[in-house]
């Protein structure tokens, strides 16, 4: 059962001695992964919104795409259009708009 968060340990082992969290190393680099304001921001770790539903329902596709072996942009297409899950304007999927909506995604 997880603790909530407005109780502490001791609220449930009052015979538990208080240790002090380890403080953290404020110079830049140490003791981090990466340099504060050196890690490249890729797009798509900053979104500007959420994805749509639109979105949404082409990812899980391409997950079962590519979980049934799909490798080419071919195979995806017919995935998709096998599962019925169309174009944004309604219409089966063909290689060229499949690429451009990747394109599109992924500016």
């Amino acid at each position: 059962m997880p603790v909530p968060a407005s109780s502490s340990m001791t609220d449930f082992n009052p015979g538990l001695v208080h240790r002090p969290l380890p403080s953290a190393e404020h110079t830049a680099g140490k003791g981090d992964i990466e340099r504060p304001g050196a890690a490249r921001n890729l797009i798509w770790q900053s979104r500007s919104q959420a994805p749509t539903d639109f979105e949404n329902a082409l990812g899980d596709a391409l997950e079962t795409a590519f979980d049934a072996g799909a490798e080419t942009p071919t195979d995806v297409v017919a995935s998709l259009n096998a599962q019925g899950l169309h174009t944004p304007d309604g219409r089966p999927w063909t290689e060229d708009a499949f690429l451009q909506a990747m394109r599109g995604l992924g500016a």
